[in-house]
Formats: C-alpha cells, sequence, structure tokens
C-alpha cells in the first residue's frame, strides 16, 4: 500500500515498529506533513499517543539532539527538525490529555535581565520539548524574582536561565540566591548556559548545573526530572 510519496507501508509484521520508524525518520528531515500523515496512519493502527510520542516523534528528536551535540547538523536542521515535531504534536496533544499522559518535568526558561539575546535560548526550548519536558519560555531581559513566580505558578522542576553578556551573568547568582531563601530550596533545580558562562562559574554561585550546549542541558535537566 502506497502511503507516502517514498515510503511504503504494509499492514502485517512489523508495521507498528516500522511506523514509528518513519514518523521518526521524516522528523530528522523535517517533513512535516509527512508525520502528521504517519501520526494519523499510526493512531488508526491502534498506536496509543504515548507510544506515538515516545517511539516517534522523541526518538527522532534524539537523534536529532545527538547529531548537533556531534556537530553533524547545525541550527537551521534543528528548526525544521522541531517544527515537524511540533506539527505531530498538534495531533497528539488531545489524545495525551484524554489519557492523562504523564509529564516528564517542567522547566521555567529565560534570558537573564539586561540580556536581550534569544538565539540560544531557543534552541534550548527546542531541545527540551524534544525530550517530553513542558517549558515555560519567559523570554528575554528576565528579572530573578519573575523565574521564582514562574516555577512556583507552575510547579516547576527546574529553572534554566541564559545569558550572552558577561555583565549580566549576575542575575544567575540572583537567581541561586532567592531560590535559596525560597520554599523552593531543595525543589527547584537551576541551571545554567550560555557563551560566557563556565564550570567555575556555576560552582562560585552554587547552581545546580552548567552546560555547555543545548543538547546536553536537555539531557541533564530530564535527569533532573527523572530523579
Amino acid at each position: 500500500m502506497q502511503y507516502d510519496d517514498t515510503i511504503v507501508l504494509t499492514v502485517e509484521g512489523n508495521t507498528l515498529s516500522q511506523i514509528l520508524e518513519d514518523i521518526s525518520l521524516c522528523l530528522q528531515q523535517g517533513r512535516a506533513p509527512a508525520v502528521k500523515e504517519h501520526i494519523s496512519r499510526a493512531i488508526q493502527e491502534g498506536l496509543t499517543a504515548d507510544e506515538i510520542l515516545e517511539g516517534g516523534l522523541l526518538a527522532g528528536m534524539g537523534v536529532i539532539g545527538e547529531k548537533f551535540k556531534a556537530n553533524k547538523v547545525f541550527i537551521p536542521e534543528v528548526m525544521i527538525a522541531a517544527r515537524a515535531m511540533n506539527a505531530g504534536l498538534e495531533l497528539l496533544k488531545p489524545l495525551l490529555a484524554a489519557a492523562g499522559g504523564q509529564q516528564r518535568g517542567t522547566v521555567v526558561l529565560g534570558t537573564v535581565k539586561g540580556d536581550r539575546h534569544d538565539i540560544g535560548k531557543n534552541l534550548v526550548k527546542m531541545m527540551l520539548e524534544g525530550k517530553g519536558l513542558k517549558v515555560v519560555d519567559l523570554g528575554v531581559d528576565v528579572p530573578a524574582a519573575r523565574y521564582l513566580a514562574a516555577a512556583d505558578e507552575h510547579q516547576a522542576d527546574i529553572i534554566a536561565c541564559s545569558a550572552l553578556l558577561t555583565t549580566t551573568m549576575n542575575e544567575m547568582r540572583n537567581v541561586v540566591s532567592l531560590v535559596n531563601e525560597s520554599p523552593l530550596k531543595g525543589n527547584v533545580r537551576v541551571m545554567i548556559g550560555g557563551a560566557p558562562v563556565t564550570q567555575s562559574f556555576c560552582d562560585e554561585i552554587g547552581a545546580d548545573s552548567y552546560t555547555p550546549d543545548a543538547a546536553t542541558c536537555a539531557e541533564v535537566a530530564l535527569g533532573f526530572c527523572q530523579k
């Protein structure tokens, strides 16, 4: 049976696993219409929304994340894959909600006060979502108190702060201090990253994690949420 213009699917044997592989592959190629078609087929064949999410969409973004980390793909390819994933998620969201699908974790994300750069932050957001994490994106120029308010409101597991300017890094220190002085202490991890940020600075301010790139950030964040 001809389903996609380049892929032939059958209704026997390993069809269900093949459909998931097709979703993953098409996502990696950034083919949003094909991703949606394969997801529709998977639903018709009886796969659950969780199975499609885990075995298709998240598996595909996982491959993209590893390739990005190894410099085998770059920001444009990641963005295209993320758009394909979001297209697929639009079909799955109602089914996931109806099934009461378990959220892997919640991250409050933003670029710190005084810094309006968002390319790195947006890339981190894509990678976090690619791991199945919910992201509350506060945007740019975010003061420390706003991170805490959002983390409290959304019952977040992680606050993730980005900075591109050395002059704005101290706001990360303020975030850590406010968390340690609040009821969120012990319940919310603080992760930091950005071009001028280092592990020594992370140790100095007492943040929970520094990661050098978006893919590693997503891996560490997922690990925190699963503990």
